[in-house]
């Protein structure tokens, strides 16, 4: 008669039960159940998804947006801006000192078009302009005695006192006498503007692929006193007129320069650096940036004074308000260069994304198809754990008694 084997305890079993499952898990395979539906709109719409998926991420990912390349964006750049040519007004000769504001020349450039003069400006007590608010009056007791308006042009003195032309008082200031629009000259000097020109040198460097450039072509010493800007022919001779780019940006020039406004001439350095350097060349293109339709802020102009002596004592000035046509230059651009980690991201995202055709189609197949709950047996398979059956099901059986060795297992408990 066998000798009946020992029974181990309830949790030695266990952990040799899962000791196994997982010993299983570490050698075994698994692999997803494959079910062939046979329903050929289905295998359309299955079809056309990954098809779109797949075009998406090799037309627009891949070529238009290259996201195998590791990209750079906003160059470190430098501009220098010069600009030459010769104008007139009614009865003056206009040259580039006089009307070029900064003349050091940079990023931003200020090109007068038209001036307001007001002549020999002293210090001393007259008219307030008419301009400021709550200027007019008809006796002194209008005038308070030192009151400052912040949009005035000096201090009050407390008398009403006759406007310089017409009928009209305002309060006396002391101020720059006579104020600005007391005896403002007007003078043009837009007449020969279009022609100028406006020479924009300009040097980039990417850094992180130690690659610099710049936009004037290495040509003889005297190549730029005999070339003017052209895309087709002459796309590294940075020379402007004046005229083109307000041409470019859509405006006209006559308006333009009579009421001032900002021109932005933008310079676009998209380089694919896995092409030849030849291929990463400077695009230009031109706008206007300040609001021309806003009648509160439309234009430019600003102020300034010259200051002279007479006779080593009196101080006198030209106040000049200037109209004109300020240009800025803005630099933009991206650099990408073929780089194995994107390149290995964006395949593994595309490789995944395909998988996206599965899940809808699986979707609309236990959802909205007619035998869903046929297909929904077919694709999962319930399995129930049979040791939960067991111990959820039959009452536990009682140990055997030692004292009765010739007792049985009558369900064969003991060979789990």
């Amino acid at each position: 008669m066998a000798a009946v084997q020992p029974r181990l305890p309830a949790g030695a079993a266990m952990v040799r039960r899962l000791a196994r499952g997982c010993w299983s898990a570490f050698w075994d395979y698994e692999t997803p159940k494959v079910i062939v539906v046979r329903n050929r709109r289905l295998g359309f719409v299955h079809r056309l998804v990954q098809l779109l998926i797949l075009l998406y991420f090799v037309w627009y990912v891949f070529i238009v947006q290259k996201s195998y390349q590791d990209s750079e964006t906003g160059p470190e750049s430098s501009i220098i801006t010069k600009v030459k040519g010769i104008t007139m007004s009614e009865h003056k000769v206009w040259d580039v000192e006089e009307y070029v504001k900064p003349p050091e020349g940079g990023s931003v450039v200020s090109i007068i078009t038209r001036i307001e003069v007001t002549p020999s400006q002293t210090l001393g007590t007259c008219p307030e302009s008419m301009r400021v608010h709550s200027s007019t009056c008809h006796s002194d007791d209008d005038c308070v005695a030192g009151q400052l308006d912040m949009q005035g042009n000096g201090i009050r003195t407390g008398h009403c006192v006759p406007y310089y032309h017409g009928d009209a008082k305002t309060c006396e200031v002391s101020a720059w006498c006579p104020v600005e629009d007391g005896t403002s000259e007007n003078h043009f000097l837009g007449k020969m503007a279009p022609n100028f020109t406006i020479l924009i040198k300009n040097s980039i460097h990417y850094p992180k692929f130690k690659f610099s450039k710049g936009n004037i072509a290495s040509q003889k010493s005297d190549y730029l006193k005999h070339c003017t800007f052209d895309q087709g022919s002459d796309p590294y001779c940075p020379i402007f007129r004046l005229g083109f780019i307000v041409e470019q940006a859509g405006e006209n020039f006559t308006e333009l320069a009579h009421k001032g406004g900002v021109i932005g001439v933008i310079i676009n350095w998209n380089c694919d650096l896995d092409l030849s350097e030849s291929e990463c060349n400077p695009k230009y293109s031109f706008r206007r940036l300040d609001p021309k339709y806003d009648p509160a802020s439309s234009g430019y102009n600003f102020r300034f004074a010259k200051y002279y002596k007479i006779n080593g004592t009196t101080t006198t000035r030209t106040l000049i308000k200037a109209y004109g046509i300020r240009i800025d230059v803005i630099v933009h651009g991206q650099a990408g260069k073929f780089s194995l980690i994107p390149t290995i991201i964006n395949l593994a995202t595309a490789l995944t994304s395909i998988g996206v055709g599965s899940f809808l189609c699986d979707w609309i197949l236990l959802t909205f198809m007619n035998k869903n709950k046929l297909y929904s047996h077919k694709k999962f398979d319930k399995v129930v754990d049979t040791l939960d059956q067991h111990l959820g099901q039959r009452p536990p059986v009682p140990e055997p008694s030692r004292q009765d060795p010739t007792s049985t297992d009558p369900k064969g408990l003991a060979q789990l």
